[in-house]
């Protein structure tokens, strides 16, 4: 097995990891609550992270990737744990997570928008496949439904906006941040930064530790989502520096519907066909967004 072949398996195992965040950040917060449960659950990915991917010095980072990349993912990650914390049962937290996999679509548009990258006629059917398939889900089982989609967000508008929210900084980190790094993987000190925000914001609630159910089964989520968090970024990195990036990025785009699945088994959440239909769409959304700008990149090599 030669060195692109084994960093693509890795690669792939980072899509595997992620599919089943959403799952376990649900279920740890089920334990310990949604601030309390993020808190740990980046804080033990933190401490696997300075054991596999290690600690960079400070001085190595670019001010301004540490300060508006640091902001930018330190606030993605809240929004992402906190949205699927605050969710009320384990089919909202699936759907939630579904938003955020508006991420690829809204990141091809920002760097068409923001770095003049050119584009096909293609982005623009797969930014509305993406969108229509986000309404299919937040529809219900009948499809898109405006009023049901409407009924769904007010039921808890809050972690639905912090999953947008999350989409929107994502990509702004995605685009923004790529020149800025300069090769430089801060996902360690970032990790670090998300787990201190996130007890301060426990403390300054009023919480106590002493109200975390602790039992064999929430330390085992609570490892499996940290380990999923930390190790997910870091066989990224690999897969991505040492693989095959155009298969890694065509096959993370159907996380979305990896993701359902995984969930669907964890969380014991039967599915219904309108909810794959649109998950479905999400990814086609994002194939096409893809496309729209690969497909030029291999006509101006010919």
């Amino acid at each position: 097995m030669n060195q692109i072949t084994k960093g693509t398996l890795i690669g792939f195992s980072a899509i595997i990891l992620w599919s089943a965040i959403v799952a376990l950040i649900k279920e740890v917060s089920n334990s310990f609550g949604a601030i309390g449960g993020s808190a740990l659950i980046y804080t033990v990915a933190f401490l696997f992270l300075i054991f596999s991917v290690g600690w960079v010095p400070l001085k190595k980072f670019s001010k301004k990737y540490l300060i508006l990349g640091g902001f930018l993912i330190v606030a993605y990650e809240i929004c992402l744990a906190l949205s699927i914390g605050y969710s009320q049962n384990s089919k909202q937290a699936i759907e939630i997570g579904m938003v955020n996999y508006l991420w690829p679509s809204f990141t091809m548009v920002a760097t068409v928008v923001f770095h003049t990258k050119k584009a096909n006629w293609l982005i623009i059917p797969g930014i509305l496949c993406s969108m229509v398939g986000i309404m299919w889900v937040l529809g219900g089982d009948e499809g898109i439904d405006i009023s049901q989609m409407i009924l769904n967000i007010k039921s808890n508008p809050l972690s639905y906006t912090l999953a947008f929210v999350g989409v929107i900084l994502w990509s702004a980190y995605c685009v923004v941040t790529i020149k800025l790094a300069k090769g430089i993987n801060g996902i360690t000190l970032f990790f670090m930064l998300v787990a201190i925000v996130l007890w301060v914001k426990f403390f300054l609630f009023g919480n106590q530790i002493s109200n975390f159910n602790f039992n064999l089964e929430s330390i085992i989520y609570l490892i499996l989502a940290a380990i999923c968090m930390g190790f997910g970024y870091a066989a990224w990195n690999v897969g991505i520096m040492k693989g095959n990036v155009t298969i890694l990025t065509g096959a993370s785009y159907f996380i979305p519907v990896f993701s359902s699945a995984v969930s669907s088994m964890i969380l014991s959440t039967p599915l219904g066909l309108s909810f794959w239909q649109g998950a479905i769409l999400v990814c086609v959304g994002s194939i096409l967004c893809w496309l729209s700008t690969k497909n030029l990149k291999l006509k101006s090599r010919n």
